[in-house]
């Protein structure tokens, strides 16, 4: 739902203020709603600048034709500098052989590239620790194939309250090393810390460019703490099916592998074509359910590769070819990515990201 999308972005802009540069997340095909078209639709409306995880995802969106900046998270290896730099993709640097790396590509190309630094404040993963800022600023300014046009951190739990003196820990660490690279002459133009949790639930956002991933497409369990202001923002995607097959069972057989689900009674079972390998969690046997005919019936049995059956007996209109609604809404009915995440036991990222490209996506055209 491209308007969805749109809305959403408005939302969170108006939400956090003009005074911020918004960079739309949009990494793992947009969190498997599908990078390009909505990129193509963000790049029209409310966002400055589009991030992803590895240089491929930008070549994908260049190749697409959008042209504002793109930043890859995750940099470039050994090798891959060379079509990066051509594409217009601007890199995130974690460490000095990165920098260098790119140092020289950008002096054999008499350019100077633009770069973000990623500082480790406590997350733990990537980037340069405290303890080595002021050597790297140092080192940077012999790099003059490089700008350092950005610096950037990642909160590891600024949307837990418990947790707020170590998020000033992380605040105070970054101040630090900004202090430190402008001490060294950089003068980076983009101060960027917060995400989507720490945009809406963590302490009011620093800097001058927030990074929105998850809530650009609806997925609202980025906000653990309940009852606080929040932008408003709707579900972007659903997930449809349709019924393959509807068998009566005897009480008494079993359904699927393992013979995990016994019918208690004489069954309607429909079969749908979709399984894990399209990204419906297997963790959903016998836990989960669907909507038919605006009526929300449960998955019994294994969901295997391919295929998930599901319980129609309280429905004997249910009929090969209904659709079957496994995220969105049918009537009164509504089941969200976060339901899902919840009975699968982890996050509604993981549940759209999950989607796979073997499922056809289909799109509204946004209104103007």
């Amino acid at each position: 739902d491209l308007n969805a999308l749109i809305q959403n972005v408005r939302s969170f802009r108006e939400f956090v203020g003009e005074q911020f540069r918004i960079i739309a997340v949009i990494k793992a095909d947009a969190y498997g709603h599908g990078a390009r078209k909505c990129a193509e639709v963000l790049e029209k409306d409310n966002v400055d600048m589009f991030a992803v995880a590895i240089p491929e995802e930008g070549i994908l969106l260049r190749d697409a034709g959008v042209t504002k900046p793109i930043i890859c998270f995750g940099g470039f290896w050994e090798g891959q500098e060379e079509s990066a730099f051509s594409h217009n993709i601007t890199p995130v640097i974690i460490d000095l052989e990165n920098a260098k790396s790119l140092d020289r590509v950008a002096r054999k190309h008499k350019a100077v590239i633009p770069v973000h630094l990623k500082i480790d404040t406590g997350m733990g993963r990537v980037g340069f620790r405290k303890e080595d800022i002021r050597s790297t600023a140092s080192a940077l300014v012999e790099l003059t194939g490089l700008r350092v046009e950005g610096l950037m951190t990642h909160f590891a739990a600024a949307d837990d309250p418990s947790q707020a003196e170590f998020t000033q820990i992380q605040i105070q660490r970054f101040e630090n090393a900004l202090e430190t690279f402008r001490e060294f002459g950089h003068r980076p133009e983009f101060i960027d810390l917060a995400n989507s949790p720490a945009s809406v639930t963590g302490p009011p956002p620093m800097g001058n460019a927030l990074r929105p991933g998850g809530l650009l497409y609806g997925l609202e369990d980025y906000i653990s703490i309940p009852d606080i202001p929040r932008p408003s923002v709707t579900p972007v995607l659903s997930l449809f099916s349709r019924i393959a097959q509807v068998k009566t069972i005897p009480a008494g057989e079993s359904i699927g592998y393992g013979r995990s689900f016994t019918a208690a009674r004489e069954s309607l079972i429909a079969t749908i074509p979709i399984g894990y390998a399209d990204g419906l969690p297997r963790s959903l046997s016998n836990k989960g359910h669907v909507i038919v005919n605006g009526r929300r019936v449960p998955i019994v049995g294994r969901v295997s590769m391919d295929w998930t059956t599901i319980d129609v007996t309280d429905l004997p209109a249910a009929a090969r070819g209904d659709l079957v609604t496994l995220i969105g809404r049918d009537g009164d009915e509504h089941i969200s990515a976060v339901d899902i995440a919840q009975i699968a036991g982890t996050i509604s990222y993981e549940i759209t990201c999950g989607v796979t490209a073997r499922v056809p996506k289909f799109y509204n055209l946004p209104y103007q």
